[in-house]
């Protein structure tokens, strides 16, 4: 047993979380997403079976441990919906909210660009979000030399 970690994350996904470097991206994909054929394009080549998570919760789990991207302004992407903001989206942002680093913004994009985006992630994990457009795609920041997040004016200062 290890301490702090979220009991839901399976060691498969804590193994692709360990294995994620600075501008990795990882897709949380609801469960009606062809998270299998997207899947095979990325550096994992498998996706990765969240039971029991739904997209709100399956975030939670993995920003306590992965560190955002402070040195892009869209470390965050979801899968635009054409009726506007949907709830599951809303959700999110609350969670991003009390993130390291906040306050985050998302970037919508076309359904089409975002099964494209999602082939070029390190990894893709099925949540079983049942809501439709409840995907997102969070970069991997870096993590500074004391144990908090990096951020370019932190960088700068160690120059």
């Amino acid at each position: 047993m290890l301490f702090h970690i979220p009991p839901a994350l399976p060691a498969e996904l804590l193994h692709v979380l360990a294995c994620m470097g600075h501008g990795d991206e990882i897709a949380l994909v609801d469960s009606n997403y062809p998270a299998f054929s997207d899947a095979h394009s990325t550096c994992y080549g498998k996706p990765i079976e969240l039971a029991g998570r739904n997209l709100p919760e399956a975030m939670t789990d993995i920003l306590t441990l992965l560190p955002l991207d402070t040195f892009d302004d869209h470390s965050v992407h979801v899968m635009a919906s054409p009726a506007g903001t949907p709830a599951v989206h809303r959700e999110a942002e609350k969670i991003l909210a009390h993130i390291p680093g906040a306050p985050w913004s998302m970037q919508a994009l076309e359904r089409f660009a975002f099964y494209e985006h999602v082939k070029t992630s390190f990894a893709v994990v099925r949540t079983l979000e049942r809501r439709p457009y409840g995907n997102v795609i969070l970069k991997a920041g870096v993590i500074a030399p004391d144990g908090q997040l990096m951020t370019p004016e932190i960088a700068a200062a160690a120059d």
